[in-house]
């Protein structure tokens, strides 16, 4: 008998916790709801922090990769400059021989020749250009007035001579050309 009374207590202790459960359960329910509402809150916050690094890492990749093209197209300028006054001498050593008719300037010119195109090769290879400056209006942008002349045939404002020419390295000024200009 014994053993029949001891699985009633057993049946009543059931009975007891399953009773009480319930409410145990819905509190644990409701503690787990809202552990996962947390949860998926803390994760779409991460997911959003995330996305943001991402397209900041990528926004500053694309700034560094333009900074780094734009130094490297313009990291010449400055020695650039230096050789423009080179291309001056070879252009007026071409102007001073091209009258003269014995063997000697001849060879001269051509060797002058020789190098003022060897010279512009390697101008055009690094994206440095001559301006075209002759019979355009002026701009204060790309040129500086040396001298105004009275000119009735160019209308005011007209470039008639080029004391010294401008230079472009990649579309960017590298030299304003030095020009006369027609008035009034």
């Amino acid at each position: 008998m014994k053993k029949h009374h001891h699985f009633e207590d057993e049946k009543e202790i059931e009975s007891q916790s399953t009773e009480e459960c319930p409410d145990k359960n819905q509190e644990t329910d409701t503690k787990t709801d809202e552990d996962l509402t947390a949860a998926l809150e803390e994760n779409q916050k991460l997911k959003d922090e995330l996305l943001r690094a991402l397209a900041e890492s990528e926004n500053i990749k694309k700034r560094c990769a333009a900074e780094i093209e734009k130094t490297n197209k313009y990291a010449v300028s400055s020695f650039a400059k230096d050789l423009l006054g080179v291309a001056d001498n070879l252009d007026r050593a071409l102007n001073a021989v091209q009258n003269e008719t014995s063997d000697d300037a001849k060879a001269l010119l051509e060797g002058v020749e020789l190098t003022k195109k060897e010279l512009t090769h390697v101008f055009e290879k690094f994206g440095i250009t001559k301006m075209e400056s002759m019979g355009k209006p002026f701009d204060p942008n790309f040129h500086q007035v040396i001298q105004q002349v009275s000119d009735p045939s160019k209308p005011a404002g007209t470039i008639i001579s080029e004391l010294q020419t401008g230079y472009m390295i990649n579309g960017r000024i590298l030299r304003e050309a030095m020009v006369v200009v027609a008035k009034d």
